[in-house]
């Protein structure tokens, strides 16, 4: 006996298999793109959707045959048939859930999932109770198992071409659901054309409203659930996974993502203020702490900024030891009042895994409104001002001002340029004499760096010099330097002028851990004698890291060259290390020159004189541009000197004129000066 189907019925077996299947394309374009639990999650949505949207469409296709005779199920295997086409799913999807798979996972994922749904189709055909004997006619069994191995592994593919390409065009998602949904149905029809019902002659025809009544209830669940697995899925992408990408982990404050939410939302044409905040020395506790306590640290400035939170002002963390806080409505007035309650607050100090921990912040202002100002140019003035605020001494707040903006549009102007200053060969020396007073000749020259820009001119060292540190470019061009120097140096001594040459040193070049070897090789080079060469170095410079700064010296040294400490007693005080230190000889910065009519400057260059004498050490005034400093520095037993007085820097083809014409008038004022003592 055959049955009737109702094509009504028919067409909704196939829309709920197109359902189904959009649902489940949708949720396996996430599984290969999270990570732990949301990975899980995922899988396990995709194949819940996958196997109660098959198993739904096999029993309302079920619900579409209309029999002259009772049927009923067996509740138990009807669900054993749902949980396996859950479970092949399941496996399938997890075998494939890398984003690179070679091709043999997914003929096995193919095939475990098409023999989970022929297995949910033939159990749920021998679920049902019906007076009839049932058999299956083969090639038509052989052609729905052949049709499920090929939905399988059509879903596969296309379960990993929404997974790889998130496409974003929803059309091509619904024709691939279209193109599965009608797969799905192919095999259960043509598995039902596959079964044939021998009933009995004295059998009595009536149909069983109960078969009808349970599928349609089942049914209706089973969608239902489904319905609820597909908005659980939406709520959870939208909500705990938006939460995971716009929150920051450690301090629980909105990160990065949700700051360019923000102005990609915002709407208002108010002034808001942007305060910059970065941590102070933070790098130091990393390095010395280690990160966990680092990671700690951030999490209790996160905590006190939390504090600052109102419904009109936000905070974020961006990055590393970086915060930003929004405030909506703001002027310049509730700007520094929040930037100094916020100051006050992460000074406090942390106690932290037994630690007693101090920091503090600077923090850069901005205050625009969006529409008269882009996003990323109130970022970058706040980011300025910040910066500015580190420069002035740290522990501070900046408000961006059209001069600070100015000054940092001609730096990044200078820090483009600077890259190609050494090729272009826009740098030269320039040398100023050093004297002697005791013997009444000259000392030496120091070697000057000059930046002539082809649009600006001379550009001052005390601006590019810093710019050049902190990019790194300095090293090439102190290497030029040094170099110019050297080959100047022999011109003169070549030509029977022994003129020592000096030439400025940064630290970075003792971070290459190649100085000394440099050195060597610029020497070998221009085949200069080492004793005509003295490096200076900055007084900071040995803080830090004494040990290797020592040795490094050590190994100069040992080639001949001489070593000066330059602007002594204007930074960090080094004092305690000068019997450490390998060097010939201090220089005073001309802070020490002026005012020297006071007792107590007096006081203070006669100690360090004395300490120098007592070390063995040269001394070497900067900054002498008076009879009346000559005259001091002498009687306090000061004898080189370096100053305008003497010369100011000269190029090197004015050298020899100056050494012609102004060494008698140099050696009748020493003269003069000497008798009169």
């Amino acid at each position: 006996m055959e049955g009737n189907y109702n094509y009504y019925i028919v067409a909704l077996s196939v829309v709920i298999a197109i359902l189904a299947s959009y649902s489940a394309l949708s949720i396996a374009a996430k599984i290969s793109h999270s990570n732990g639990r949301s990975r899980f999650f995922w899988l396990l949505a995709g194949s819940f959707v996958m196997g109660t949207g098959v198993w739904s469409m096999h029993f309302v296709g079920m619900l579409a045959m209309h029999f002259q005779m009772p049927v009923k199920y067996d509740v138990p295997m009807t669900l054993l048939s749902m949980l396996a086409s859950m479970i092949s799913s399941f496996i399938a999807f997890y075998i494939t859930k890398e984003k690179d798979i070679h091709w043999y996972k997914i003929g096995i994922g193919g095939l475990i999932m098409g023999s989970g749904i022929v297995t949910m189709h033939y159990m749920g055909m021998e679920a049902m109770i019906m007076p009839v004997e049932l058999t299956y006619d083969k090639g038509w069994w052989v052609l729905s198992v052949m049709i499920a191995f090929a939905a399988s592994f059509a879903a596969l593919f296309l379960f990993l071409r929404f997974r790889n390409n998130q496409s974003p065009f929803s059309w091509l998602r619904w024709m691939s659901a279209v193109a599965m949904g009608f797969a799905i149905c192919g095999m259960h029809y043509t598995g039902m054309k596959a079964a044939k019902f021998h009933s009995h002659s004295e059998m009595i025809m009536e149909s069983d409203p109960y078969a009808n009544f349970f599928l349609l209830y089942g049914v209706t669940i089973t969608i239902f659930i489904i319905l609820f697995v597909s908005w659980g899925a939406v709520f959870f992408d939208r909500h705990v996974l938006e939460k995971m990408a716009y929150q920051d982990g450690i301090t629980g404050l909105p990160n990065r993502n949700e700051m360019n939410r923000f102005f990609d939302t915002y709407i208002g044409d108010e002034k808001i203020g942007v305060l910059f905040l970065d941590l102070d020395h933070f790098k130091a506790i990393n390095d010395t702490l280690g990160h966990h306590t680092g990671d700690l640290l951030i999490q209790e400035v996160g905590l006190r900024l939390k504090k600052f939170i109102k419904k009109d002002q936000q905070a974020f963390r961006i990055g590393g030891d970086e915060f930003l806080i929004i405030v909506k409505n703001c002027d310049q007035k509730r700007a520094e009042r929040l930037a100094e309650e916020i100051l006050l607050s992460i000074k406090e100090v942390y106690q932290i895994d037994g630690n007693e921990l101090y920091i503090t912040a600077s923090i850069g202002i901005s205050i625009s409104s969006i529409k008269d100002s882009e996003r990323s140019m109130l970022l970058k003035t706040a980011d300025t001002a910040m910066y500015k605020a580190k420069g002035l001494g740290k522990n501070q707040y900046c408000v961006y001002n059209d001069t600070m903006g100015m000054k940092e549009i001609r730096k990044m102007e200078l820090e483009k340029d600077l890259q190609r200053a050494l090729k272009d060969k826009q740098f030269y020396l320039m040398y100023q004499p050093k004297w002697n007073v005791k013997t009444n000749k000259l000392a030496g020259f120091e070697a000057l760096l000059r930046w002539k820009h082809p649009r600006l001119g001379v550009i001052s060292p005390a601006e590019f010099i810093p710019i050049a540190e902190e990019t790194g470019h300095i090293v090439p061009i102190t290497r030029w330097t040094l170099e110019q120097a050297c080959i100047q140096c022999k011109e003169w001594q070549e030509k029977g002028d022994i003129h020592p040459i000096s030439v400025n040193i940064s630290i970075r070049l003792f971070q290459t851990d190649k100085l000394a070897d440099f050195v060597q090789s610029v020497l070998e080079k221009v085949e200069l004698d080492p004793n005509l060469l003295e490096l200076e170095i900055t007084e900071s410079m040995v803080l830090f890291d004494v040990e290797d700064i020592v040795r490094q010296l050590q190994s100069i040294r040992a080639l001949g060259v001489k070593i000066s400490m330059d602007d002594f007693g204007t930074g960090y005080s080094s004092i305690g290390l000068l019997d450490r230190l390998p060097i010939d000889s201090l220089k005073l910065d001309r802070l020490f020159t002026n005012d020297l009519e006071t007792p107590s400057k007096r006081a203070i260059i006669n100690a360090i004189l004395l300490m120098a004498e007592n070390l063995h050490l040269d001394v070497i005034a900067e900054g002498v541009e008076s009879r009346e400093h000559i005259e001091s520095l002498t009687q306090l037993g000061c004898n080189v000197m370096q100053g305008y007085y003497y010369g100011k820097p000269m190029e090197s083809e004015d050298v020899d004129d100056w050494v012609k014409n102004n060494k008698e008038r140099a050696l009748d004022f020493v003269a003069n000066t000497v008798s009169e003592l």
